[in-house]
């Protein structure tokens, strides 16, 4: 495998390199390939009125990938959309895990409060959807051909399928608008697959709001999907990439709601005990429509909650009528300690539990894709390899967290733990390091108009939606798109909206 990535991807003059650069920032600002910039890139004071826009950060070339590897995340994701939804659906099995998170998480406790609070009152709405994301490395063992495994399982505002459709575009044309590269054998083997993430996002998302039926408001009102974003989103242009496949193919309204204006804009009748959730538009407040479906792409992390009223927000959101996606459930589901429980090797089978009536084959190929994951107690085998600095050099600690630049990693482990008391070592997991290829290289075009060329490493996610009740009865589940982020080799973080990491599109060999 190795000697594929050999020479790859070829040297560039500087004239090369400054054709490709001038043609990637042009082609990311007419097709929408963009980002609203950092302040930390502007002087003080440049964009007062928000108005700029540059390139998304983008390798230059597309890089290679097993196909082998991609073709078995894309065939499984099904099966993990229908393992997750499972998770949720089993509120005891889950609460036991959440439950050992609580006293040492506050994030994760006061998620839980917000579902003990709507279930005590009692869910109106029986739907959930999921918009998932599947992360993989390419795992390289000697004298073995390259094996998928599981970086992690996102459940919440699954990121970058709007651009990572663009990438493969732009890539595409340079490959077919010759002579845009240097030559090289894997430049003329073919172009990246095609991506169908957009397609495949807002058609889960169409399929929650016919799934929601007729309006429950009294009289009846149009209806429409809420987007619940941050305030001051820098990613925009990728969720337009979404909303504009709902509006334009499906006909189907889209509202942006920013998660610091939920409660200003949004209500729930008391009167009404469908709690059907009404949006009023700041721009047209003589209007008035039920949203369906909240897709929230907000509300993952814990700095989003500033104070009391964000949390009162999402409990808002969360008691309504509208279907969620995710539900507070569907949010935990997707915790590392989750992750971790089911990768354990030894104990009970939860995969097979959670999967009743699957091909015994699949279930093993989904075992297959986990790395070794350790829980951190007293009488784990975690916490040896955590506490021994040459152990540690193989692993990374992961909290129960959502997004880039919360990971410790190698040689940082063993001093972390012990900086932190030790009756908090269970909100974290350690997991065995994932050995990509080791000569790998790209050159990346960052949106602040850097050029970086060197070692890199390539994250692929595969995306899947997945809409079921609460007796696990599955209504659509479809796996489309994909995404490859790559970063520099001596990079630890992935999160592209984290500034870790570049967009990138695939060759596969």
């Amino acid at each position: 495998m190795e000697s594929i990535y050999s020479g790859y991807p070829p040297e560039l003059s500087p004239e090369q390199q400054k054709y490709l650069v001038k043609t990637a920032k042009d082609w990311a600002i007419q097709n929408g390939l963009a980002v609203r910039p950092s302040p930390t890139i502007l002087p003080a004071g440049a964009d007062p009125n928000g108005v700029l826009a540059t390139n998304a950060p983008v390798t230059l070339f597309p890089s290679p990938f097993p196909k082998g590897c991609f073709e078995e995340a894309n065939a499984l994701q099904t099966a993990y959309n229908e393992l997750y939804a499972a998770i949720t659906c089993n509120e005891a099995w889950l609460g036991k895990i959440i439950e050992d998170l609580i006293d040492v998480d506050d994030f994760v406790s006061n998620l839980w409060k917000v579902h003990l609070a709507v279930q005590k009152e009692g869910y109106v709405q029986n739907l959930s959807l999921g918009l998932f994301r599947s992360d993989y490395m390419a795992h390289v063992s000697a004298n073995a051909a390259p094996s998928l495994k599981q970086v992690e399982f996102n459940t919440i505002s699954s990121s970058f399928g709007g651009l990572s459709s663009l990438v493969r575009s732009l890539h595409t044309e340079l490959l077919t608008s010759p002579p845009s590269y240097p030559p090289h054998p894997l430049l003329q083997s073919g172009v990246p697959p095609e991506n169908s993430a957009v397609e495949t996002l807002a058609a889960g998302l169409a399929a929650a709001h016919q799934a929601y039926g007729p309006s429950k408001s009294t009289p009846s009102l149009p209806l429409g999907i809420a987007f619940v974003v941050q305030d001051g989103e820098r990613n925009i242009f990728d969720q337009l990439a979404v909303s504009r496949q709902l509006t334009v193919h499906h006909h189907i309204p889209v509202f942006r709601v920013a998660s610091s204006q939920i409660l200003n804009q949004t209500s729930i009748s008391n009167s009404n005990s469908a709690r059907p959730l009404v949006y009023r538009p700041p721009h047209a407040p003589e209007s008035a429509f039920e949203v369906t479906t909240v897709y929230l792409r907000a509300y993952y992390a814990p700095d989003e909650y500033k104070s009391a009223r964000d949390w009162e927000a999402r409990t808002h959101l969360e008691r309504s009528a509208a279907i969620k996606c995710p539900t507070v459930l569907n949010q935990l589901s997707g915790c590392k300690k989750v992750q971790q429980v089911l990768a354990e090797p030894t104990g009970p089978d939860h995969l097979s539990a959670f999967l009743k009536g699957t091909d015994p084959g699949i279930i093993g190929r989904l075992r297959g894709t986990f790395a070794p994951q350790y829980d951190l107690s007293s009488h784990g085998q975690g916490r040896e390899l955590a506490l021994n600095l040459e152990t540690a050099m193989h692993h990374v600690l992961k909290p129960q967290r959502e997004g880039g630049g919360n990971n410790v990693y190698k040689s940082d482990i063993p001093e972390f733990l012990r900086s932190i008391p030790e009756s908090d070592w269970k909100g974290w997991v350690l997991m065995e390091l994932i050995n990509p290829a080791a000569n790998a290289k790209n050159v990346a075009l960052r949106n602040d108009g850097e050029v970086l060329r060197g070692n890199v490493i390539s994250e692929l996610g595969v995306y899947g939606t997945i809409l079921w009740n609460n007796a696990g009865k599955i209504l659509h589940n479809e796996q489309g798109g994909w995404l490859l982020r790559t970063k520099g080799k001596e990079v630890n973080e992935g999160g592209v909206a984290a500034g870790f990491s570049s967009l990138d599109s695939i060759l596969l060999f």
